[in-house]
């Protein structure tokens, strides 16, 4: 990267880069694209915003038109146009933020910060699946009716926070009645997000709801939206997953070796960007919340009387109980069906554990 400066203006030569997404979503129709590549774009963004909120920067102006493409073929995005931003400490401007992504606290005329970038990015990612912008108001009137027709209202503190609110809500605080440029009326809480973007999709309802909220201080951050369930691809993990690994100290040697067998799952990458040999087709994964060796344990069909055998045996009778599972093994093999040796090897070492004990399990 390089810099000059022409008649007193500091001038920054940067990569050439291809279109903006505005223009990537017109180019396609305006039909809006896959969650697979709102994913990989969701994530450079995030890594972006990331990037700023270590250095505690404020972008004020996140939309389509300045984020650019780096090849028209590939989905890797840059970030550009800072030309609007400031440090959180050091704002310069009241008047910030296209309007279609503009945040209600600065729309409400209140303090702001970094969640406003959030705000913006929530407000991409739906357009980037619809095609179409989630709050198109004509003015800010309309905007923040835009956002109460699906968010309903704003809480009661931040209308009291808001230094503009006369021009949004009544001496009482109810929204007044907005109607836009083309006479249509707006109704606050006449439908839902997921109706709104029409997917059914949990895991991007979700995230789109935690940074679409009306409070920026519970609105979610980079580094906890980039660990979220929608951009890692990774479905969290069932209550009754962690109860079992919480218990894994009392279980036998079985049951310990199927909880970290699950453990590299949950670091599965996502895949490869498009256009290169890494955009073949990734094979079916197993589930990271399946139990992926509990089918094993008990895949041959006289595994569990045997190990129940061992355990009402005393040590003297447990030789004799192997060796009937182990025969019959053989004889499952012998018929065409490969021998359950998981279930030997399992109970092979309970036999070798139990053994020198003299009394009963």
């Amino acid at each position: 990267m390089q810099s000059f400066y022409f008649r007193g203006h500091l001038c920054i030569s940067t990569e050439l880069l291809s279109m903006n997404l505005y223009e990537f979503i017109k180019a396609h129709e305006f039909r809006g694209f896959s969650l697979k590549i709102i994913r990989r774009f969701a994530r450079q963004m995030l890594g972006s915003l990331c990037l700023l909120q270590s250095r505690k920067v404020i972008h004020c102006d996140l939309k389509p038109e300045n984020i650019l493409l780096a090849h028209p073929l590939h989905t890797e995005i840059k970030t550009i146009d800072f030309g609007s931003s400031c440090f959180e400490k050091e704002k310069v401007y009241t008047y910030i933020q296209s309007r279609f992504y503009r945040s209600p606290e600065v729309i409400l005329g209140m303090d702001y910060g970094m969640p406003i970038d959030m705000w913006s990015l929530g407000c991409i990612l739906a357009e980037l699946l619809t095609g179409y912008p989630l709050f198109p108001g004509e003015n800010e009137q309309e905007q923040l009716a835009c956002i109460m027709e699906v968010f309903g209202p704003p809480e009661k503190h931040l209308v009291e926070a808001s230094t503009r609110k006369k021009l949004f809500f009544d001496s009482v605080g109810k929204p007044r009645v907005t109607v836009s440029p083309k006479g249509k009326r707006r109704r606050t809480s006449s439908k839902t997000l997921q109706q709104a973007v029409r997917c059914d999709d949990e895991a991007f309802l979700d995230f789109l709801q935690r940074c679409l909220r009306w409070d920026p201080e519970r609105r979610l951050k980079p580094d906890e939206a980039i660990a979220h369930e929608f951009i890692t691809g990774i479905k969290k993990p069932l209550a009754r997953a962690r109860t079992s690994a919480a218990g894994a100290g009392r279980s036998s040697p079985i049951k310990r070796s199927s909880t970290t067998t699950q453990t590299p799952l949950k670091d599965r990458p996502l895949p490869d960007l498009p256009g290169g040999s890494a955009a073949r087709q990734q094979p079916n994964s197993v589930s990271p919340v399946k139990n992926v060796n509990a089918a094993r344990r008990h895949s041959g069909p006289n595994a569990a009387p045997v190990v129940t055998a061992i355990k009402k045996t005393t040590a003297g009778n447990m030789a004799a109980a192997t060796a009937a599972g182990l025969t019959s093994g053989m004889q499952r093999s012998s018929s065409g069906k490969p021998p359950d040796l998981a279930s030997a090897a399992a109970i092979a070492s309970l036999v070798s554990y139990t053994i020198p004990r003299s009394h009963e399990w």
